[in-house]
């Protein structure tokens, strides 16, 4: 249980550790698109609320098979997998449906989604692998 905890905490903290630098940086990729409808405060227990989910999305359906394989380079393509399918999903309904969104936006997350999502289960397979019993020699 202890394994998974720091497994589960270890992917988040690197989820959103490197999500703050793309969402502290991007700003010149969404305003001009998206001004007339952003919010001007984050909506924090939203912004928690995904972290939490996408977390135990990511750590349940990539991280614990790969740490079970013993295999990061197995993370961090289900994790590439795993970021590019929710991304699209997000992005690809939108530009669907708001006439503000644009081919460039959806691009551009969808790419970011898969790296982070890919280096975020890399990390937490690192974790789960670390912490696991090593099997004794004979």
């Amino acid at each position: 249980m202890l394994r998974l905890l720091a497994t589960y905490l270890a992917t988040g903290l690197a989820l959103a550790g490197v999500d703050f630098i793309w969402l502290t940086k991007a700003q010149a990729l969404y305003r001009p698109t998206l001004n007339p409808v952003l919010a001007d405060q984050v909506n924090l227990g939203a912004a928690l609320a995904f972290y939490l989910v996408y977390v135990t999305g990511v750590t349940s359906l990539a991280v614990v098979p790969a740490g079970r394989a013993g295999s990061v380079r197995r993370g961090a393509l289900t994790g590439a997998a795993l970021g590019a399918f929710a991304y699209a999903t997000y992005d690809l309904t939108n530009q669907s449906t708001l006439k503000v969104w644009s081919t460039t936006i959806t691009l551009a997350d969808i790419s970011w989604g898969t790296f982070l999502t890919a280096v975020a289960a890399s990390v937490g397979t690192f974790v789960y692998v670390r912490l696991s019993p090593r099997n004794p020699r004979p």
